[in-house]
């Protein structure tokens, strides 16, 4: 096996998703031990946070589809690999990864991706630009519900010589511990966002964009009032809408026909989202579409918090149903009312059970140390061979 490990991650941009954490965290473990660690990137606000001395940044234009710029990329990234002597290259997004591939079939080097998304392909060409994920040694699926996709629909790129394999998506279980929240900070957010004492929290993070399910939710709380009679409840919508200005206006426009513009705050955003969270009674994620891994039911059990989530995608794999939270059908608001209704009931005792379930599921399943070393693991092995 080569003496040193030298991991370059190949990213378009580190914001604050998914994908870019799971590069951070992965970057930093590396450098932990003893391998060199590198990500190239075109910026991203998680930059900043990057400890440079451990980590190597390379600022380049990867974020560009433009066929010139991937051109130009790979012919960078292989003088990256012969310079800084990379032998496994990870590109975790499509565009990127074909820069890689290329720089990797002309310098010899092992190439390894991530299939972080559904990605769509409603043409011939589109199929045929996401399968270079699969052009790798080991493409690495972040649960069961993209392994499964990828099987599906991309089994004519599969063969005996690549390997695919299923690691978790982690999250920095210490950072997302209820433990560590400040009181004072607390009542410090409370009060910047106009929240009342006494009254049941229903948190629903996450962009403002339709397939994320805000309308769905928005009709649940409605359901909730008419039908239940429960008043006694505030809920906030944490999320920017990106630009889609017609999307969110949309969504004020529910609010006030539904007349719960008293009981709904929209928040932009917030820095630190383990505070958001313990602030919560239950979280909701109302997806109606299938998240590839999804982040909020896994953040929120971590904070020992009941999570209500649609019954699609990766939060079939993170939620244990009627123990840590509930599962229910992703296009039914009644049946998300009827959860939330079921929840708003609990005592706090059966709440902080419910709570414990939630993050002993995630300390076990999905705590970040167990992403990075099997990443590591894998990197080992594909050297070894």
């Amino acid at each position: 096996m080569t003496s040193k490990i030298n991991v370059l991650q190949v990213i378009p941009k580190l914001g604050y998703g998914g994908a870019e954490t799971g590069c951070y965290d992965i970057a930093h473990y590396l450098a932990e031990q003893d391998c060199g660690s590198f990500i190239a990137t075109s910026g991203g606000d998680l930059l900043k946070f990057v400890k440079k001395n451990k980590v190597g940044i390379f600022k380049i234009p990867v974020h560009s589809k433009n066929p010139i710029l991937i051109i130009i990329n790979s012919i960078i990234i292989s003088f990256l690999i012969m310079f800084k002597k990379i032998n496994i290259v990870h590109a975790r997004s499509r565009a990127p990864a074909w820069s890689c591939y290329l720089a990797c079939l002309l310098t010899n080097t092992i190439f390894v991706t991530t299939f972080h998304g559904t990605y769509n392909f409603k043409s011939k060409f589109k199929k045929f630009y996401n399968s270079v994920m699969l052009r790798s040694k080991l493409t690495i699926a972040g649960s069961n519900f993209i392994f499964g996709h990828i099987n599906e629909n991309y089994n004519e790129y599969l063969n005996k010589k690549k390997k695919l394999r299923v690691i978790f998506r982690g999250i920095n279980v210490d950072y997302f511990n209820q433990k560590n929240i400040s009181i004072l900070k607390q009542e410090k957010l409370k009060k910047e966002w106009g929240l009342e004492s006494n009254k049941f929290n229903i948190l629903m993070p996450g962009r403002l964009t339709y397939w994320k399910g805000q309308e769905k939710f928005i009709e649940a709380l409605n359901i909730l009032v008419e039908d239940y009679h429960i008043t006694n409840f505030q809920a906030i919508l944490l999320g920017s809408d990106q630009g889609r200005k017609v999307y969110s206006k949309k969504l004020f426009s529910l609010v006030e026909r539904y007349s719960l513009t008293r009981k709904i705050k929209f928040i932009n955003h917030c820095k630190e989202m383990p505070l958001a969270y313990s602030l919560a009674d239950v979280v909701i994620s109302a997806s109606v579409e299938p998240e590839a891994f999804g982040r909020v039911a896994v953040e929120s059990q971590s904070m020992c918090k009941p999570i209500i989530a649609s019954n699609i995608g990766g939060s079939k794999e993170t939620v244990l149903n009627k123990k840590s939270g509930f599962l229910y059908k992703h296009d039914d608001p009644r049946e998300l009312a009827k959860y939330i209704n079921t929840v708003i009931q609990l005592s706090q005792e059966e709440l902080k059970l419910m709570g414990n379930e939630g993050r002993k599921n995630i300390t076990k399943k999905f705590d970040v140390e167990v992403m990075c070393n099997s990443n590591l693991r894998e990197y080992k092995k594909l050297l070894k061979n």
